[in-house]
Parts: C-alpha cells; structure tokens; sequence
C-alpha cells in the first residue's frame, strides 16, 4: 500500500512540475506578448520589420522616457529571462539523460555544476518529472527480460581478468588473511578453494569489512553473475553486488566502474543472503525402465536464468535446491540428501567456501600440515615436471588410441596439494612456463594467516626443537628448493646438509637418489650433502668471506644490492645452512650467523643452539618460543612425502640430458608409466552421425543443437560434468563425478551438486532440442554409472580418436592420410580450455599427445612430395606444444635434406628460447646432434642417417 500511495505522490509531483515548466515556457512569452507588444521600442526598434539607424537609437536613448518605455524595458527584461530558463531546462534535460546512460554502463554519474537560481529551478522541474517517468520504467525494465537486461547480465557473466597495478606499487611478498584448512581423502584428485575471508582481516579493504554477507576475493574465472548465484542463490542479483562494490579503490588502484570487468585479487563486499531455503519437492521416482520412453521430469522445479557460457572458472554457479535426476534404464539411486532440510547448503553451495577459518593450509592425509604458500611452491614443481615429460615425450605410430589421463607427477598423498597449490600460483605467461609462487621459501604462517617466508624471519637463523622440529625440517628442505625452480639457476637458493641428516629426514634405508660417486652433492649445486658438521660449517665460512669479498670489490652493502645491480655477473642466490645443532661449533656458527641479514646467508639449526633464537615446535606445527617470532605455525611433513618431492624436483630440474634421437626407436614404456587410469572403448562416431546434441569439450567447452549453439540457460557446472563424461565413455557414478568436481565439499553436498547439474543438463538439452523423450545423459543401473548418450550426443573428442583409429588400422596411405587431417581438424585446443579444475590438465596432456603424433605422421607421409606442407603441418603441431623436442628435430630433418641450413639454425634457436622458460633449459644432446646432421655438407657417398 506505502507503495501505491508513493506513486500516486510522484505522479502528482510530476503533473505539479510538468504545469509549472509549460507555464514557464509557454505562458510567460504569451503573457509578455499580450501585455507589453514588441519590447524593443525603448531603444527606437519601433516594429519587427522596420530596423533602426544609429540616429533613431541615438534619439530614444537620448530623449525623456516614458512610462511605456520602461514598460518596454521591464518586458526585455522578462525575455532573456524566458531564454535563460529555456537554455537551463535545455541543460538538465541532457544531463539527467547522460547521467541515466552513465548509471546503466555502470560508471560513476558525472559532477553537477554550479547551479544559478534559475537553474535551480529548472533542475527541480525537470528532476520531478524525470524522476518520477524513469522510477517505474526501471521497475519495469528491471522486472523485464528485454535487451537491454540480457545484455547487462551478459556482461555480468565475463570472467576476472589479471591486469597491473594502475599505480607502481611494491612487489607483494606474503599474501593475507585467514585460509581454509583442508583435510584431504587419499582418493582426492581436485579441489575447490574456499575463497571467503574474515571481516576482521586486514587485507579486506576497511570500507568492506562490515559487508552484511561478507567478503569474497576475486579468482580467475571469477564473475558477478556466479557469485551471486554463489553466494546470494540467485545470479540475477550481481546487481546488488556490482551497486555495493561501486566505485571504491581495490588494491591495484582501479575502480569497479563496469559490471563486465572485474579483476583477479580484488575484495567484493556481498550483500546478505536470505537463509530461509526454498522447499525441495520429494524425489519422483520413475516407473518406467525403457531408456526413450521416461516421462519429463515433472517434479524438477524451474531453474533461474543461468550464464550463457562456462566461464572461464569451473565452479558451478549456484541456483535453487533441485531433486535427485531420475533416469530412464530404472529408478536411479535417492539419498536423503536430497529432502528439503534446512540444514542442508543449497546443491551448488560449498560449505567450506561460506564458513570461514582460522586456518591457513592443508592437513596431509598420512602426515603433516603445509601452508598454502607451500602448497603453491610444490605445485610449481609438479607443472614444471609436467612441462619435461612432454618435451621429452616421443611420437611413435601407430597411435595408441586412450581416452585415460597422463599420469600425474604428484603421488596419491600429495595429490590433493597440486590441486589446491595451484589456485594460488600467480600467474603466468601462458600454458608453457610454469608460474611462480608470490612468497619465497614459505615456512609457515603468522596470527593472521599471512605467509611467512624463511628468509625474513627475524634474528640471526632460527633453532628449531620439540616433537614437530623434524617434520618441519622436512617442509624447510623442501620449500627453500621448490623456490624459483623454474627460474635461471642464480636465482634458485642453495641448501647445505649433512648426510646423517638427511638420512634422518628421509624414510629409513631410503636410497639417495641424486647423489654423485663421491657421496658429496644432491641434485648438482642445489643441495649439497657433506660429511658432517664440520664440514658443512667450514663450507659456509667459505661461503661468507667469498661473499664479503665481493661486496668488498663492487662497494656493496649486502647481496640483495649486489644482485639488484647489472655490471657484474656475481649474483648469489640465498644460501641456508640446515645442521643439526653442535656445541662444538657453536662459536664459528654465531659467526656466520651474525652476516645472515647482509650475506643472505640462513642458518637453521635441528635442537637448541645457544645465540640463536629457539622455536618450540609441537607435533602440530604450532610454534612456540621464549622470544618473539613472526611465525605461530610451520609447515611440517612426513618422510614419505619429502622423498617423494625431492624426487620430483630430480626429474624436474633442468640439467643437461642426452635426450632421444628421432631416428632412434623408442624405449619400451610400461602402461603404469603413462596413465593411471584404465583405457576406455570410446564410441565409434563418424563425421555424418547425426545427433540431436553436439558437444566439445576440445577447446572451451560449448554444446550445440541444428538450430545453433546453446547460449543460454546452462549451468558451468554442467559443461564441467559433460566434459568430464566425455573423457570417461564408460560413465562415472555419482561419488567419482563429486570427487572429480567437488573435492573441496562435502560428500552429500557434493553428490547433490553433481545431481543439479546433470539435471540442468538434462532440462535445457531437452529444451533446446525441442525433445522431451531423450534423457542424453542416461543411467545404467548395473554398474550405477551416468554415461553421455552416444545416440543422442555426439563429441569432438570421440570423432578425433575414431578418425585416430581408423587411421592406424588402414593400410591405404590416401585413406589414413584423411583420417589423420580429420582428427587433426576436430582438435580445437586443449581439453576444457579454460576451466581450472586441475583434474583436467593430465587430460589435455593425453589427448594433446595423440594429436601431436597425429601431426608427425601427416609429416612424413607428405614429406617425400611436398616438403614445405610437412614443415606446415609440424610447426603447427609445434604450435600447440612449443616443448617438444621430437617435433623441432623432425623440422630440422626435413630442412636439413631441402638443403636449408638457416632454416635449421632457427629451428634450433627457437627451441632454446622456449626451452629457456623451463628454468634455463637447454635442447638436448640427441636434439644437437641432429642438428649437427643436418649442417653438414652433403657427401657423395651413401650411407649413415641423414
């Protein structure tokens, strides 16, 4: 009623000013007509056509006035007044609608200008009636799903974007605020981050702290649409966030200014979110057992309008709680979890992303607790040795078909630390150069969560004692070498240890891998294991007077200035000295250790060491010590898991390699070594099955009909799960899908999730097929497993590997050769490029493989005829993973025997600029060696490879 009775007063303001502005501009120039003629007759301009001399206007000025000719004059008067109050509503009215145009882009409404009193006027006559036309017309277009709406949720559904600072700014060094504590199943093989934040954490801006429903920090992939989907249960209120976020500075300097452009790190207040859940209805199971004859899912309540595309984030955007997905063999399984309760998150709610932590890490299924900045360094290592394995991959024909993932670097026990580690690597240059974590050697955490580095601790080292003092000795070894390991060797820190030591970090009997004849270095100049004691402090007091030296010559305070500068070529990298504590060397230790600040040099001392300040360290992490220490928590891991990152960072680490020659066969490689999963049949699909549904998931993820692409009213988290059923023809259950794409929640949770999105699927598939029969994701009650319908559904990644069959299985050249362009032609990019979920990455892997054999074989059957479209076709394969060795040799080779020289010499220098990024990698020796094959004058006589 309030608002009835609030129209009703607009509208009569707005007749009220709307008679006072007519009055304004029509009365006033028809009252001053009617009274007072033509008003210029006071100057001697006596009628409109009869213009005066300079003697007529000399003579009225001049002689005695009249009554009538200050009439006249008061009249003129009244005239300009008229004009300047028709030129200020003029003015409003252009303001007021640039003002309107402003506000629906989302960008601050211009300044308002001095305003004189007849001005003031005008503004409140034009404001009443603009104001009051425009109030309810934006009720209506908001209420309304016009052109303009869609494209203002459209813009809302744009991903985060990276950009740089808009002010130069200190490089950050630690990264802020209380994190979530996860604690990971063994069987884990994903995650989702948790992303709230405290009101009370000092990274949240001061003007965000009270947001009613908290705060979120923006993630790639981000936009405003999912979050408030996320976070609000409804996508169509991003417009609450967008109005709340406004026009306050973030952290780099820019502004929300523009609902389609949000950038990564930026902190969202969010509006509060209504808790009363909205009734589920009960699970209607379906009677029927025929797979084309299910009734429509009745009982599935309307979802929200949902993005038109995935976004470049794979977290599913959250809508009302929806029922169990019934499916058309039989009555596929209920849980409770599907009843309405109040208790219950809403299906794309992740409970550990709403509820905020005092934590700040990752608890190990086996052993130990490690930071999230830990995490980020050993995820580092894992995409670095990910990015090795396929330089060194060989491309051998005839291809093995495989739909199953590359094995991951990661062991089962640290699966859960590459998924997570790598939401906070920063990033990056592009899919191949691994990125680096923001915070060097990260130890631990401080009170607030904040990473804390090895190398800024105070003091002159630290002593670590107490039951959890070698666990963390374990997470120090491993975070100072994970640092900077994609990065040139200078810049990679440098640990000395002795071998009983390390024996007692390692598991019992552990072989030392890495170790040299001599039983001195590990892993080259990275870790150097010596004797004992003694020898490892002799070496730091080497260490110490050669870099007081050169601070010395280059007239240096410390070595972080040595290496800021660019006339020498000096550098040095930290160094951190990790011995058990010794009474006897105590003096030369103090030594060393007083020049830690200067000389970059970091003792960590395993038990009490006397001049050194002492952490107590319980089983935990928690830390704990008689002086003050920035650090309330240390990283802390098992021997297991130490062993295992140490091995990575082996096989990791660039170094020179004798590599593989592409005219050598190549080795035999056990199945275990190249996926972990078993190979599924994949439907046979030709390039003429017709379907109702084309999916992709080569590339960005996109799902197709005959009248076009679906652009609307599809879930991210369903793209996700028709991605994920591509890759696994023989269909996942519930449990696998859950684990696959939401590690991070809850298992119920997460199951309903899965649920809610094969249901969206399932609705807006029907929908845009116009098919109510179909179910295109079907359920096969013997195994219990959802499986895309292959009669129903067609995928790009089936026809690749179809056309891959078919052409490893044909002996005719014309036949295989077609086949192969085919595959190669359905390769669109990287599968389910641009969703995060690490889980996909060892499937892109996989499948990008198969297609660079695909390119190699077009090679060399086109090589003997047309030479430069072998080359074409290899530099596109090149192109899609520039790493590869095989493919710059197979280049080269084929330059070489054209007699093009220069063309093999860039070949090579390509390859070492690309190689460079993997921490100053170079081409192998067998990728040299060809090279040398090809320079080669050509000799008369035959024989020996070319």
């Amino acid at each position: 009623m309030s608002r009835t009775f609030a129209a009703i007063a607009r509208t009569v303001r707005a007749l009220l000013a709307l008679a006072v502005l007519a009055g304004f501009t029509a009365g006033v120039p028809w009252l001053l007509t009617v009274a007072a003629g033509w008003p210029l007759d006071w100057i001697g301009w006596a009628q409109p056509d009869a213009v005066p001399t300079l003697t007529d206007l000399y003579a009225a000025i001049t002689s005695p006035w009249s009554d009538n000719m200050v009439f006249a004059l008061l009249a003129t008067i009244g005239w300009v007044l008229w004009a300047q109050f028709l030129r200020d509503t003029t003015i409003e009215i252009i303001e007021m609608a640039a003002a309107a145009s402003a506000s629906r882009r989302g960008q601050p409404r211009p300044p308002a200008r001095r305003r004189g009193p007849i001005r003031w006027v005008a503004a409140v006559l034009v404001g009443a009636i603009v104001g009051a036309v425009l109030f309810d017309a934006a009720r209506v277009v908001t209420s309304t799903p016009t052109a303009s709406a869609a494209a203002a949720d459209a813009a809302a559904r744009r991903p985060a974007v990276a950009v740089a600072p808009a002010h130069p700014a200190a490089p950050p060094t630690v990264q802020h605020g209380p994190r979530p504590a996860l604690t990971i199943a063994l069987s884990a093989t994903s995650a989702t981050l948790p992303l709230a934040t405290h009101r009370d954490n000092p990274a949240v801006p001061s003007w965000a702290r009270d947001a009613p429903g908290g705060t979120h920090r923006v993630v790639a992939g981000d936009n405003l649409w999912d979050l408030a989907a996320k976070h609000l249960g409804d996508p169509h209120r991003w417009r609450e966030i967008y109005k709340l976020n406004r026009g306050h500075e973030q952290t780099n300097g820019y502004t929300l200014t523009d609902p389609d452009e949000i950038h990564v790190g930026w902190v969202l207040a969010l509006p509060a979110r209504d808790t009363a859940p909205a009734a589920t209805p009960p699970h209607t199971e379906d009677p029927t057992g025929s797979p084309g004859t299910t009734a429509p899912e009745a009982n599935e309540t309307a979802p929200a309008v949902p993005p038109p595309a995935p976004p470049a984030s794979a977290t599913p955007t959250p809508s009302t709680p929806e029922p169990s997905t019934p499916s058309p063999p039989t009555t596929e399984p209920s849980t409770p979890a599907d009843s309405t309760d109040v208790a219950t998150p809403a299906p794309d709610t992740d409970p550990s992303d709403d509820q905020p932590t005092d934590e700040a890490g990752i608890t190990l299924p086996a052993q130990g607790w490690i930071s999230l900045g830990l995490a980020a360094a050993i995820a580092a290592v894992a995409a670095l040795l990910r990015l090795q394995r396929r330089r060194r991959a060989r491309l051998t024909f005839p291809i093995s078909v495989n739909t199953a993932p590359q094995r991951s670097p990661m062991p089962p026990s640290l699966a859960a630390v590459d998924i997570i580690g790598s939401r906070y690597l920063g990033s990056n240059s592009g899919d191949h150069r691994p990125a680096s974590p923001a915070v060097a050697a990260p130890v631990g955490v401080d009170s607030d969560g904040t990473e804390v580095s090895l190398f800024h601790l105070p003091g002159p080292g630290v002593a670590l004692h107490g039951d959890g003092a070698v666990p963390a000795a374990r997470a120090v070894l491993a975070s100072v070498l994970s640092t900077n390991v994609a990065e040139t060797a200078v810049r990679q820190p440098v640990v000395v240890t002795t071998a009983d030591l390390l024996a007692r970090l390692l598991p019992e009997d552990a072989p030392a891998v890495g170790l040299d004849p001599d039983g001195t270095a590990y892993d080259g100049e990275r870790l150097i294991v010596l004797a004992d004691i003694a020898a490892a402090v002799t070496h730091a007091e080497e260490e110490m007077i050669g870099r007081r030296r050169l601070l010395d010559i280059f007239d240096a305070e410390t070595i972080t200035d040595l290496n800021a500068r660019t006339d020498h070529a000096e550098t040095q990298p930290p160094y951190v000295l990790l011995i058990e504590s010794s009474p006897r060397h105590a003096a030369r230790l103090q030594a060393v250790a007083a020049h830690r600040a200067a000389l970059d040099l970091h003792p960590v001392i395993l038990g009490q060491h006397d001049g050194i300040p002492t952490v107590e360290i319980s089983a935990e992490g928690t830390a704990t010590g008689d002086e003050p220490h920035s650090v309330t928590r240390l990283s802390t891991l098992g021997a297991d898991d130490l062993a295992a990152i140490l091995s990575m960072l082996t096989d990791a680490i660039a170094r020179p390699e004798a590599g593989a020659d592409v005219d050598d066969p190549p080795a035999e490689i056990s199945p275990a070594a190249v996926t972990v999963e078993t190979n599924e049949a994949v439907p046979v699909q030709p390039d003429d099955a017709a379907a109702l549904v084309r999916l992709r998931v080569l590339g960005p993820v996109t799902v197709a009909t005959d009248a076009g692409p679906i652009a609307t009213g599809m879930r991210s988290g369903s793209y996700t799960a028709l991605a994920v059923l591509a890759a696994h023809p023989a269909g996942r259950t519930l449990d696998q899908l859950a684990a696959d794409l939401h590690p991070n929640a809850d298992p119920a949770a997460a199951v309903k999730r899965v649920r809610t999105d094969i249901t969206s699927a399932r609705r807006v598939l029907r929908a845009a097929t116009g098919h109510e029969e179909p179910m295109f994701i079907v359920y096969d009650p013997a195994t219990g497993r959802y499986q895309l319908d292959p009669e129903t559904v067609t995928v790009d990644l089936w026809q690749m590997l179809t056309a891959i069959e078919r052409a490893t299985t044909t002996d005719d050249e014309a036949t295989m050769l077609a086949a192969l362009r085919r595959a190669a032609e359905l390769y669109g990019g990287d599968f389910a490029e641009g969703h995060d979920h690490t889980w996909a990455t060892d499937y892109a892997t996989s499948y990008r493989h198969q297609v660079l054999t695909v390119y190699a074989r077009i090679a060399e059957i086109l090589e003997p005829d047309h030479p430069d479209q072998a080359v074409a076709a290899l530099e596109r394969a090149a192109d899609l993973d520039p790493v590869n060795e095989e493919l710059y040799q197979r280049i080269m080779r084929i330059h070489g025997r054209q007699q093009r020289p220069d063309a093999v010499r860039r070949t090579l220098r390509r390859l070492e600029e690309r190689l460079a990024d993997l921490g100053d990698a170079e081409p192998s020796q067998a990728t040299r060696r060809v090279a040398e094959r090809q320079l080669r004058p050509v000799a008369p006589a035959t024989g020996g490879r070319p």
